[in-house]
């Protein structure tokens, strides 16, 4: 039996793995094996596969046997490799531990950098490199690291900084009294080896623990603690953003250091293949000479960018120009890549699928297209289709930032506007969003323990750090706004203030940020639509050539081409109705008729008709709604031009269109004249306990079935109305609430009969279909025979989902963040349908649905109907379309294409079943 093959060795034109092997080497582990494939320069390795991180979990945070033999094995080949060993004490090896997730999750996990060093071997390098600054700053880097990562020294209350940069300030005050923002690189040989001592000094008083010297046990530490990380707070919070399965877990990489901290012909930097934030096709990066990668992306020092290397190290620009274009054309796909010039010799750390915003995603995807690297196919599998909100996202309104000062300026890190209050804590921006504020988190510069902050913030703003920063990499793939490196902000943490341009804010105090062009403004600045909203919504010819709205309407046309599944709309106006079909809606899924009682006088009507006594009376009072429901259907029938429209009937409890305060009541009596005791008297009889299962939707039809009459008629002789000017109309009646066939039954009748009187008076024919909403379990259970009235089924998934797990929408948000973080719900069911169990009552009510009636036409119109996942599962189990609001429609299409396209791709993979 042969033996589990745990570790995979990459580098020196050798790799046991490929890039097609993310499942088992992580996506970092992956890539290091594909670049050495194609023979880029990829210091050697080794990387500890995903099976293990499993197997520690499972096993009580134990290894397998067999794992430190191959361990052992994959640090001699190394060695062989560099003629370095580790631990020597002439020549010592020295390595990277890094962290490698399937899905690529920045910042989340554990890094530590220069493993291997000791009091012995830390004279070692400095002999070997004769550079003893380089060797005493990869020690005080290493202590940092593995003493925060591995030891867990960890920040005090009141403590806003992270222990070890308080005593980096602390020493710099006493070399550089007097000098602010000095950085690191000033402090000399000396001053790094005290750094060293009060590390180590730093790490016994807040661990109790010794530094340890052996490398070996020094490894068997950082590998533990990047297995760890898996499940940190953040990564856990990160995952639960993004749908990461717990059960993937991270390989970890072991990799030979190379060194971009040696001096001045040295340095590393992180770049892209083309830009993340807006995807033109330029180099786009940053560097820092003498540095250690994780300068660049920790946001300690600000950066260069990528384009200057050239006038620093032209021999390395020129190579990694070379390297950028080998790695999209290979990949395919727009790349960052990690790199480091050791000496002028460059070298290759990682390159994944950049993150990018959905801006970005967009154009890349249709000019890799253009430039013939990807099919269109292809293209719409790249964008993200949650993304698209990014694209439909506001912008700063003209005017307004003309009449506005810029009081400072940084680097464009995540495309679009945002405007909220200051908070310095990333705790108490949650706090603050939570009570509705809109918040922008300011930091000096962001850590991963931010994220939580970050989530609940509009944008993002910090003094130091780059676009290529924990930050931006993470605002970017979020789509959140973002400033970095916006060197002119003073925050001032114990206080609680920023000063800048002269001027103060507290904590609170608005502030507005332009992450497309890296502007800061004081206070709180208008906002306008986006270029697409502005050309499809507003009809803005300005726009219309825009290359933003161009490359929407390229992947929306594309969409069109390969989608089964169709999008219709969430409407109850005709405004509403042409917003839609300006996104490329296929008609209206779901018409809220109860909306259209609210406006101006209609809802004294409503109400006249809700406190009448007598049948007699509540036909006069529906008779003053009648024409103001038909007006509506008339417009919202001639946006549609012959597109279909379901319309549901009254479906809330009568109680929500009465006042329910003394003077609200007063003020009803006097508009129609009736006395507020009646009013009074009746708000007490409607009084439900639970409304929401109680006297609604069908069950207010089949006792006032005046009501049903009213709108019936409404929809019919709009239906006439709009006909006879030559437009095609496709009424769907829409019974709410059902779970027995014979409310359907007893409601069709109505609908049938006043359909017929309408069709007599106004001698034409009528066009229409009836069905019903799927909404309670009971309706999915007996959809058989409720399909032999039903000509479509529509799935109302808020109310489905709330009948079958128990959970009300409204209250449920005091315990299911508690059930996300322990996994007992892998998404909230209110956003993404929950399909083992709604989902499969949904499915069941398609095959019971079908087998009565072939032809049944289905969809849904719940609010998840906007959910890229729920599409999804839409398109699988076979649904005719899904219906959104107007500004989910673009998302919705896309996830609609890309779900018609993974089905085709699967059935062109899945094996040929034998002919008998």
């Amino acid at each position: 039996m042969a033996k589990a093959k745990y570790v995979y060795i990459f580098g020196n034109k050798k790799a046991d793995g490929d890039g097609s092997m993310k499942a088992l080497l992580g996506g970092k582990g992956a890539n290091l094996a594909e670049m050495t494939r194609i023979g880029l320069p990829v210091p050697p390795g080794f990387t500890i596969t995903t099976e293990v991180c499993t197997y520690y979990y499972a096993n009580k945070r134990t290894y397998p046997k067999e794992l430190q033999a191959q361990v052992e094995a994959g640090v001699a080949n190394m060695e062989k490799i560099l003629g370095k060993k580790f631990g020597d004490l002439n020549k010592p090896l020295l390595v990277a531990v890094r962290s490698g997730a399937r899905d690529s999750m920045p910042g989340m996990m554990d890094t530590i950098l220069n493993l291997g060093l000791n009091d012995q071997t830390v004279i070692a390098l400095e002999k070997a490199s004769g550079n003893p600054r380089f060797a005493w700053d990869c020690y005080r880097r290493f202590i940092q690291m593995y003493g925060d990562v591995v030891m867990g020294v960890q920040k005090r209350p009141g403590e806003d900084h992270e222990p070890f940069e308080i005593v980096i300030d602390q020493l710099k005050e006493e070399l550089f009294p007097g000098q602010h923002h000095v950085e690191d690189t000033k402090i000399d040989a000396e001053g790094l080896k005290e750094l060293v001592n009060r590390f180590k000094a730093l790490v016994k008083d807040r661990t109790g623990k010794a530094f340890p010297n052996n490398p070996w046990d020094q490894l068997k530490g950082a590998v533990g603690a990047v297995f760890g990380s898996w499940m940190n707070d953040r990564a856990m919070v990160y995952r639960r953003k993004y749908g990461i399965p717990s059960e993937w877990g991270t390989a970890v990489n072991v990799q030979a250091m190379v060194f971009g901290n040696t001096g001045q012909n040295s340095g590393s930097g992180v770049a892209f293949t083309r830009d993340p934030a807006s995807g033109e096709k330029v180099f786009y990066g940053e560097f820092l000479m003498n540095a250690q990668g994780e300068d660049v992306v920790a946001g300690v020092r600000t950066p260069e960018p990528v384009a200057l290397l050239k006038n620093e190290q032209p021999k390395a620009f020129a190579e990694l120009e070379k390297v950028r274009k080998t790695l999209e054309s290979h990949f395919k796909d727009m790349q960052d890549f990690e790199f480091t010039i050791e000496d002028g010799q460059l070298f290759m750390l990682q390159t994944r699928n950049g993150k990018r915003t959905g801006l970005a995603a967009v154009r890349i995807a249709v000019e890799m297209v253009k430039e013939k690297l990807i099919t269109w196919e292809t293209a719409i599998t790249r964008v993200p289709a949650e993304q698209l909100d990014q694209v439909l996202a506001p912008v700063f309104d003209r005017a307004a930032v003309k009449a506005a000062k810029v009081i400072a300026k940084g680097l464009p890190a995540g495309p679009g506007a945002a405007s909220g209050r200051i908070y310095f804590n990333a705790d108490r921006a949650v706090l603050a969003a939570e009570a509705k504020e809109k918040v922008l988190l300011v930091r000096v510069e962001t850590s991963p323990e931010d994220l939580r902050g970050m989530i609940a913030a509009e944008g993002i703003l910090t003094a130091r750090g780059g676009v290529s920063s924990h930050a931006a990499l993470v605002a970017r793939q979020m789509g959140k706004v973002c400033v970095c490196g916006a060197s002119a902000l003073h925050v001032d943490y114990a206080n609680k203030i920023l000063i800048v341009d002269g001027q103060e804010f507290k904590e609170g105090d608005y502030l507005s940020i332009d992450g497309t062009l890296g502007e800061v403004y004081a206070g709180e600045l208008k906002t306008a639509a986006s270029e697409i909203v502005q050309v499809l919504v507003e009809k803005s010819l300005d726009a219309k050539d825009s290359a933003t709205f161009r490359n929407f309407k390229q992947l929306m046309d594309w969409c069109a081409k390969a989608t089964k599944l169709l999008v219709r709309t969430n409407a109850d106006s005709p405004d509403q109705t042409a917003n839609a079909i300006a996104f490329g809606a296929s008609g209206i899924g779901l018409c809220r008729t109860e909306h259209m009682f609210f406006e101006g006088d209609r809802i004294d009507a409503m109400r006249e008709m809700i406190l009448a006594e007598n049948t007699e009376d509540r036909k006069k009072a529906l008779a003053k709604l009648l024409p103001y429901q038909r007006e509506d259907f008339i417009g919202i029938f001639k946006e549609l031009k012959g597109l279909p429209a379901t319309i549901r009937f009254l479906d809330p409890p009568l109680h929500e269109f009465l006042p329910h305060e003394g003077s609200l009541i007063r003020d009803l009596s006097e508009k129609i004249g009736v006395t507020p005791e009646k009013i009074a008297k009746r708000v007490a009889e409607l009084h439900e306990f639970n409304p929401m299962l109680g006297h609604r939707g069908c069950r207010l039809g089949i006792a006032y079935p005046e009501i049903s009459e009213m709108q019936a008629r409404a929809v019919f002789e709009a239906a006439v109305e709009v006909q006879k000017k030559g437009i095609k109309v496709k009424p769907e009646i829409m019974i709410p609430l059902v779970g027995f066939p014979k409310e359907l039954q007893l409601q069709i009748d109505v609908v049938n009969r006043v359909a017929q009187e309408v069709a007599k008076e106004k001698k034409t024919k009528l066009n229409y279909l009836v069905g019903t909403m799927i909404e309670i379990p009971r309706a999915a259970l007996v959809a058989d025979d409720i399909a032999k009235d039903a000509q479509f089924f529509s799935f109302g998934t808020n109310d489905l989902t709330q009948t079958t797990l128990g959970m009300s929408r409204d209250d449920s948000g005091s315990f299911l963040p508690k059930y996300g973080e322990l996994e007992i719900i892998k998404k909230n069911p209110f956003a993404s349908i929950d399909q083992t169990g709604v989902g499969r009552l949904m499915q069941m009510a398609v095959e019971l649905g079908r087998k009565t009636r072939p032809d049944i036409k289905l969809g849904i119109c719940g609010e998840h109907g906007g959910d890229p996942d729920s599409v999804k599962f839409c398109h699988r189990i076979g649904l005719n379309y899904v219906s959104c609001s107007p500004f989910r429609v673009p998302v919705a299409r896309l996830a609609a294409a890309q779900a018609a396209l993974s089905e085709a791709k699967a059935a062109k993979t899945a094996p040929k079943k034998k002919k008998k």
